[in-house]
This record gives structure tokens, C-alpha cells and sequence, in this order.
């Protein structure tokens, strides 16, 4: 299964003026396509700043003071905001506890669920007429390397070539998408007109007839036409006749011979909407090669079929078998530097284990990460994020330990100056209310390790780099395929119409009645529910990859919240999102996590399947939440969880819920436990885990839920 987020030891702290908080501590996960990772665990555990550190929408006093979040090939902790811009909302769309939060009160939702479709439509295409120009140049340059200099006239002409249909086929799909584009927004008005009229509301009927007509004639582009002309005319003539209509201009309502008139057109729009659409990545090449040709008005599925086989014989099976090689040799250039990186690697790890000073380092980490660089197949459409985030994944690493060298002489004296000014103030005999704050220490040892780990975290990849195998024809089909997408993208621009259209139908899709009404509406005329809807919508808009969920349910009656959850979980699965769900209730996430990861004080405390987690908990604290949840089967008290969370200022040596936790041994109070492995999907930090503790069995008011858990959902599968 694809990794479509992968979070590794992330580590936030807050400044306060009372000290640090340390809100997350060294967290890892990774979030498949197309699953659910639900992230759980009560107020103050965390969870809400991992997502915003996912979004790049930290508080100003936040402090990263370790990790990496990765996706597409790049650490959103290190990236600036112009390239934040373009993932927030785009890729990664979030939706939030309160949605008023997201809405602005003065603005109808329509524009709200436009204006970023049409902010990032312009940017897209900008993006993509460079992402194909660059990748076909590397392809060329890949080809003439394998080739040879008796093969480079013949290369750099087929590429040309690919780039000229590919130009001819964008000015074909241009003019295309212009007509599609024109009849898109005539339908939209057209539509609002049958609403309005259908509301009695006061219309123009011949201003609305006249304008119609014109814009009907105004659609020229052959290839959508071709089929439709006599009708046009037809719908057109009709539409003419119909103003001779003896109403009173504005009248209430408009009369039938109109509503026909314009029934009529809205036919014909819909049939040229539903046509067939010619594929011009294959015409181009054809109409380019014989040009003058009217292909226009023949039986388009045909036209297509016959187009492939004329660019497969003439250019494709050429340039494939070319791009064969080029790709081919990209692929083994890159496996032979790997192999290189791999013995540097190992010099690495031994020179980052001793002892460093900061321009040494920083020099023998860049000598390192620009082999690292040049191993990089930059043919792979699915980028390499461990490779392609190296480079800042090491230079943080190395930062963070200089900065600890630095700092940790000045904590000592902090404390030092701290405990003086107290301990003589109390032998002055008087009452001091404050209290030392603790030293807080870098481990420097730990922070070294951490650089040895982003040079181990390399070299596994690599290692499975260097024996794998790579289907060279399929990786070519991958490339064409991407540049298709690409020069498709440049030119598809949408209008404010489309944007409209599209809107209502996103305002449709996540449930709201009515929708065409109520696009000009104002958040406040919504009820809470309904205003999450249009949230959800305007997080779709710009049809994201991964969707993140901020407790979207918390404000709304249990109705509605169950509605809600229902909807993001179809529509996660008619999108294939990816969706991260952050909760207090266990129970919120019960019928649509796929994965679920239970924090607690800042750290992951148990991980696995949603199985794992309802049917196999390990950990005490999870055992207290599945206690707290509500349960209609039982006529037992919820079980409130005793105590609060510790402040993490001060941080426990320990298992930060060993105060809490009944179960809790000597070593609890101590020392941190690790991750112990239940089975390859789950794993629990407790040291109830380890082997040498005592047999600590599951309350049986837990595992009677559990098993009417077991039994409820048998019957539902049943």
C-alpha cells in the first residue's frame, strides 16, 4: 500500500512564560492512500498539534525541535510558505472543531467554495507547463546519454515532436475546453433561470431569450459542434420566436412558449455535454501531421481508436523503445551512485559517532548530501522521500546538536543562578511561592544518535534500492502518462461559471438541500451542522489527497455527528482519501478508522488496527477510554479517568500515566517505556509488556464490552 504521510519522531515544544511546554514528543506513523488514521486521546495529548504541524499552522511560540513530516518527496517542516502555499488546501485540506473558525461571517459560502478553485486552477497550470517541460528535457538528456551522439539528431526530433503534437493537441483541447467551458456556464444560467422561475420570481423572459441565442451562436469550436449544428440553429430560431410572447416585460413568472424555448436549449447543452470526447493527445499528432484535414463530425470513439494507431506506428513504439534505454540507464546510473552513497554511508555513520565540530560537520554533511543529490533517479514519478529530504533532514539533525551544545551550559547556569536566589531566600527565612524550574537538558548522546539515524534511515532504502527490480516498459507508460496529465492540465482553465456549477454540486455531494438557493447564502443562515457541511465542501474543493480531521464533530448533537461522520467516511472511500481523524472519543471513530494511534502527554502510547486497538487494547489508558465510552448495552457507570494529565513543563522521568494508572509498577515512575511489538500492526508502550512484569489481566467490564463489540459487529458483517 502507498505511504501517502509518513511523520517520523516528531518533537514540538511551546514557549510560555512560565517555560516550555512540551506538547509533542517524539511521535512516528504513516498514513496509507486511501485509509483512515484516527488519532486519539484527550485534550492536551497532542493530537491537534500534529496536525497543525502537518498543515504549517503552528502558534508563533511553537518550537520544532526534532523530526520530519514527509510528503511528496518533501519535509513540510522545512519548506517555506510560498511552497506551504501550494499544498495547504490543495494537497492536504483540513477541517476544523468550530467551523465558523473557517467561514467567513461576511462572504456567502458560494464564494467561499469558488475562490479557491479558482486561485489554485491558475497556479496549477502555471506548475504544470513547468513540470513537463523539465521531465521531458531529463528524459531527452537520459536518451542521448544511453544512445550516444550518432542517436542525439534522431532523439532531440522525436522529443521535439512530442512536444509539438503535445502543443497541437493543447490548442485543439484549448479551443475544446473553451466551447465545453462556454456551454458549462450557458447551462449554469440557464438552470438558475428554471429555479428562479420555478420560484415565481421576477424575470426578463426576451432580455433572457435574446442573450441565449447570442451566446448560443458564439459556440464555433468544431469538434464540439460538428454533430449539432442544424439543432443549434433550430434552438436557436426557436429561442428568437419565443420573445414574440405577449407577457409584460418582468412579469411574474415566464410563460410556457418561453419555459419551452428554453427547456429546448437545456437539452441540447446536456447532449453536447454527454458527446464523446475526442482524446487530442492522439489526434494531435494527427491533425499535426496532415494538416487541412477535417476530422471533425466523424464517429469520435472511432477517430480515437484510429488516431492511437497512427501515433503507435508512426511515433509511440519508436519513442518508447528509446525511452526504454534512456529510463533504463537513469536506473542504473542511480543504482551505481547508490552503491557508492552506501560506502559513504558507512564512513558516515562512524565520523557522526565521534566527536564533531560544527564546521566540520556541516562540511562532511554537505560533501555527503550532494552524493545523495546526484544518486537520485529523477525519472521516478513517485519521488523518494527518504533521498530527496535527506539533505534537511541531516542539516536539522546536525542544528539541533550544536544548539544543544550550546545551550545546555546555559541551562546549567539558569539553574545554578535559579537555585541560589531560592535556597537564600529561604534562609532569610522567608516564604518564596515560586519553585526552580527543573534543568532541561539535551541529551547530547541521543541528539548524535539522531543524526546516525537519518544516515541508517538512507541506507536501508538503499539497500533495497540496489536489488529490486524495475519494469523499464512500465515505468515509460508512467511517464507518458504524466506528461499527458500535465499538458492537459495547462490548458484547462476554470471559468467562474464552472467554479459555480462545481461548487453546487461539492454543496450537493456533502448533503446541503437546495443547494442552488442557498449558494448565496451567509454562513449565519446555516445551522451548525450544515455550516460543517460547507466546510467539508470547501475542503474538497480543491480536491485534496489527504483530508485532515480536527474533532469536526465535537460542536454538533449526536445526530448530526453521526451524519457527518457518515458522510467524510463516503466520501473517503468514493475519493480514495487519505484522512487523518483526531478525537477524544473512542467511539466517534469505531466504524471508520482503518488504523488508530492513542496518545497520551505528547506521545503515541499504543498503534494499531482499529481491531487491535477495540479487540486487543494493551495499554492502561486505552483500556480507561474504551471504559469511558458511552455504551447503550450496559446499565454499568462510565468510568472517568482519575487524575489530570501532567504538566509538561516538568515532564515525567517515566510513563507519563503512571500517576493515573492503578496498574502502575515501581519502574513506571522511572523510566520511559519502549514500544513493545504485539504483532506486526500493533504495539503498546507499557511496561506491562515486558516479559518479567506480572500477569496483569483486562478488567472484565472491558472485556465485556469487547465482546459485545465482537458480537455487534458480526452481526453487522453478518
Amino acid at each position: 500500500m502507498a505511504i501517502n504521510l509518513e511523520v517520523n519522531n516528531l518533537r514540538i515544544s511551546f514557549r510560555t512564560n512560565n517555560g516550555k511546554v512540551q506538547a509533542v514528543r517524539d511521535i512516528s506513523f504513516k498514513l496509507e492512500q486511501g485509509k483512515t488514521l484516527a488519532i486519539v486521546g484527550e485534550s492536551g495529548s497532542g493530537k491537534s498539534v500534529t496536525s497543525k504541524a502537518i498543515l504549517g499552522i503552528l502558534a508563533g511560540n511553537s518550537i520544532i525541535e526534532g523530526g520530519e513530516i514527509i510528503f511528496d518527496g518533501r519535509d513540510l517542516l522545512k519548506i517555506d510558505e510560498e511552497e506551504m502555499y501550494r499544498i495547504r488546501g490543495d494537497k492536504i485540506a483540513m477541517i476544523f472543531q468550530d467551523p465558523l473558525s473557517s467561514l467567513n461571517p461576511i462572504v456567502k459560502i458560494g464564494k467561499q467554495i469558488t475562490e479557491a478553485m479558482l486561485l489554485k486552477n491558475k497556479a496549477s497550470r502555471r506548475e504544470s507547463r513547468k513540470d513537463f517541460n523539465s521531465l521531458l528535457a531529463l528524459l531527452q538528456a537520459q536518451m542521448i546519454a544511453d544512445c550516444g551522439a550518432s542517436s542525439e539528431a534522431r532523439i532531440k526530433e522525436l522529443t521535439s515532436t512530442f512536444n509539438s503534437f503535445c502543443v497541437e493537441a493543447n490548442k485543439l483541447e484549448n479551443a475544446y475546453n473553451h466551447a465545453a467551458n462556454t456551454v458549462a456556464d450557458l447551462l449554469t444560467d440557464v438552470e438558475d433561470v428554471q429555479f428562479k422561475a420555478s420560484k415565481n420570481q421576477k424575470l426578463d423572459g426576451k432580455a433572457l431569450l435574446r442573450e441565449y441565442a447570442n451566446k448560443l451562436k458564439t459556440i464555433k469550436e468544431p469538434f464540439f459542434t460538428a454533430k449539432f449544428t442544424e439543432r443549434m440553429a433550430a434552438v436557436s430560431a426557436e429561442l428568437l420566436a419565443a420573445r414574440k410572447y405577449t407577457a409584460e416585460k418582468n412579469a411574474l413568472g415566464l410563460p410556457e412558449s418561453v419555459l419551452n424555448a428554453i427547456t429546448q436549449l437545456e437539452n441540447l447543452l446536456r447532449d453536447m455535454q454527454e458527446q464523446p470526447r475526442p482524446n487530442f493527445f492522439r489526434i494531435g499528432f494527427y491533425a499535426m501531421k496532415h494538416p487541412g484535414e477535417d476530422l471533425t463530425g466523424r464517429d469520435m470513439d472511432k477517430l480515437n481508436e484510429e488516431a492511437l494507431a497512427y501515433l503507435n506506428e508512426n511515433f509511440m513504439n519508436e519513442f518508447i523503445a528509446l525511452q526504454e534505454r534512456g529510463v533504463a540507464y537513469s536506473h542504473r546510473q542511480s543504482v551505481d551512485k547508490k552503491k557508492l552513497v552506501l560506502e559513504a554511508l558507512k564512513e558516515g555513520k562512524a565520523y557522526f559517532s565521534g566527536e564533531l565540530k560544527s564546521a566540520g560537520a556541516m562540511k562532511y554533511a554537505k560533501s555527503l548530501a550532494d552524493l545523495v543529490d546526484a544518486s537520485i533517479d529523477r525519472l521516478e514519478i513517485v519521488k523518494d522521500g527518504v533521498a530527496y529530504t535527506f539533505r534537511t533532514s541531516l542539516n536539522s539533525a546536525i542544528s539541533r546538536y550544536f544548539a544543544a551544545v550550546a545551550f545546555n551550559p546555559k541551562e546549567e547556569a539558569r539553574f545554578e543562578r535559579q537555585t541560589k536566589k531560592h535556597d537564600a531566600l529561604v534562609a532569610k527565612g522567608k516564604n518564596v511561592e515560586w519553585k526552580v524550574v527543573p534543568k532541561s537538558l539535551h541529551d547530547l548522546d541521543a541528539l548524535k544518535n539522531q543524526i546516525v539515524s537519518v544516515l541508517e534511515r538512507l541506507e536501508k532504502k538503499y539497500q533495497d534500492d540496489v536489488v529490486a527490480t524495475v519494469d523499464y516498459h512500465q515505468r515509460c507508460i508512467e511517464i507518458i502518462d504524466y506528461l499527458k496529465e500535465k499538458a492537459s492540465k495547462v490548458v484547462y482553465k476554470v471559468t467562474k461559471a464552472m467554479a459555480k456549477e462545481r461548487a453546487i454540486k461539492l454543496m450537493e455531494e456533502v448533503g446541503i438541500s437546495e443547494a442552488r438557493m442557498r449558494f448565496n447564502q451567509y454562513p449565519f443562515e446555516f445551522s451548525g451542522g450544515m455550516r460543517q457541511r460547507i466546510v467539508i465542501a470547501i475542503a474538497l474543493s480543491a480536491d485534496p489527497e489527504v483530508l485532515i480531521c480536527d474533532e469536526p464533530t465535537t460542536a454538533l448533537d449526536v445526530t448530526i455527528q453521526a451524519q457527518i461522520l457518515e458522510l467524510i467516511n463516503k466520501l473517503k472511500n468514493e475519493r480514495n482519501l487519505s484522512v487523518i481523524f483526531i478525537t477524544h472519543d473512542l467511539g466517534v471513530v469505531a466504524n471508520m478508522a482503518d488504523d488508530i494511534a492513542v496518545m497520551y502527554a505528547g506521545k503515541i502510547i499504543e498503534y494499531g488496527t482499529a481491531d487491535d486497538v477495540f479487540y486487543d487494547p494493551r495499554h492502561p489508558y486505552t483500556w480507561a477510554l474504551l471504559s469511558a465510552m458511552p455504551d447503550l448495552d450496559t446499565k454499568e457507570k462510565l468510568d472517568a479517568i482519575p487524575g489530570t494529565p501532567p504538566d509538561m513543563r516538568y515532564p515525567p522521568a517515566g510513563d507519563a500515566f503512571a500517576l493515573r494508572n492503578k496498574y502502575a509498577m515501581q519502574i513506571d515512575f522511572e523510566q520511559q517505556p519502549p514500544m513493545f511489538e504485539i504483532s506486526e500492526t500493533h504495539r503498546a508502550a507499557t511496561w506491562l509488556l515486558h516479559p518479567d512484569a506480572p500477569k496483569v489481566e483486562i478488567p472484565k467490564a472491558i472485556t465485556d464490552r469487547i465482546a459485545r463489540m465482537k458480537k455487534a459487529g458480526g452481526a453487522e458483517n453478518g
